[in-house]
C-alpha cells in the first residue's frame, strides 16, 4: 500500500487528506443526524403535559431547549405562547432555519470534496502523461521501465481520486436528504404542538362563552 501511495507521486497527499476529512465528517453527520437525538420521541407529549399541569417555567423551557434541534425549535414557540398563532409559527420557522442550518454542517465540505478529488487525480494524470513524454522525448520509446513512472503515478492519482470521489457523493446525497426528512418531521411535530394548544385555547374560551 506505501509503495502505491508512493508511485502516486505528491498529490497522493491531498488525495488521503481528503479521504480522512471526509470519513470523519460521515462518521460525524451520521451519529448527529440519528432520528432518536435529533426528533426524541414523545418530546411533544411531554411538553403538553407540562403545559397542562402548569409546569412549563423558565427553567424547563431552557432544558427543552437544550435538549435536541426539535426542543429547540418547540422552545422558541413555547417562549412565545401567549401570543397568537402566527406569531408562535413566525418564531418557529425562524428558529427552524437556524437549525436545519446546523443539521447541514460539515455537508458542503463534503460536497467539495467529493468534487475536487477526480480533478485531483486528473492533474495526477496529466503531471504523470507530462513525465511520460519527456522521458519519451529523452530516451525515446525503447526502454519501457523509464516510462513507468509517469504511467503508474497517471494510474494511481486517477484512482485513488475517484475511490474517495464515489462514496463521498454518496454519501453527501444521503446525508442531505436525511437533513430534509429530518426538518419536515421537526416541522411538523411542531405544528402539532401549535395547533393542539391553540385548539385547547379556542376550546376554552368557547366553553367560557357558553356558560
Amino acid at each position: 500500500m506505501f509503495e502505491l501511495i508512493k508511485s502516486g507521486g505528491w498529490l497522493m497527499l491531498p488525495i488521503l487528506a481528503c479521504s480522512v476529512l471526509a470519513l470523519a465528517i460521515v462518521a460525524e453527520r451520521l451519529w448527529a443526524l440519528q432520528i432518536r437525538r435529533v426528533i426524541p420521541r414523545h418530546l411533544v407529549a411531554q411538553v403538553w403535559t407540562w403545559v397542562r399541569k402548569g409546569e412549563l417555567d423558565e427553567q424547563r423551557l431552557q432544558q427543552l431547549r437544550l435538549s435536541s434541534p426539535l426542543g429547540r425549535v418547540l422552545a422558541a414557540g413555547l417562549a412565545n405562547r401567549r401570543h397568537a398563532r402566527e406569531i408562535m409559527k413566525e418564531a418557529i420557522e425562524d428558529t427552524g432555519r437556524h437549525v436545519a442550518v446546523e443539521l447541514e454542517r460539515y455537508l458542503n465540505t463534503l460536497g467539495t470534496i467529493a468534487a475536487i478529488t477526480p480533478l485531483l487525480g486528473l492533474l495526477g494524470t496529466v503531471i504523470g502523461m507530462i513525465k511520460v513524454f519527456s522521458a519519451i522525448t529523452v530516451h525515446g520509446v525503447g526502454n519501457p521501465g523509464v516510462l513507468a513512472g509517469g504511467i503508474s503515478q497517471a494510474l494511481i492519482t486517477t484512482a485513488a481520486g475517484l475511490a474517495i470521489a464515489i462514496p463521498s457523493l454518496m454519501f453527501y446525497r444521503y446525508l442531505r436528504g436525511r437533513v430534509d426528512m429530518l426538518v419536515v418531521r421537526m416541522e411538523q411535530e411542531a405544528m402539532k404542538m401549535v395547533e393542539v394548544m391553540h385548539g385547547e385555547r379556542a376550546g376554552d374560551q368557547r366553553g367560557e362563552t357558553g356558560a
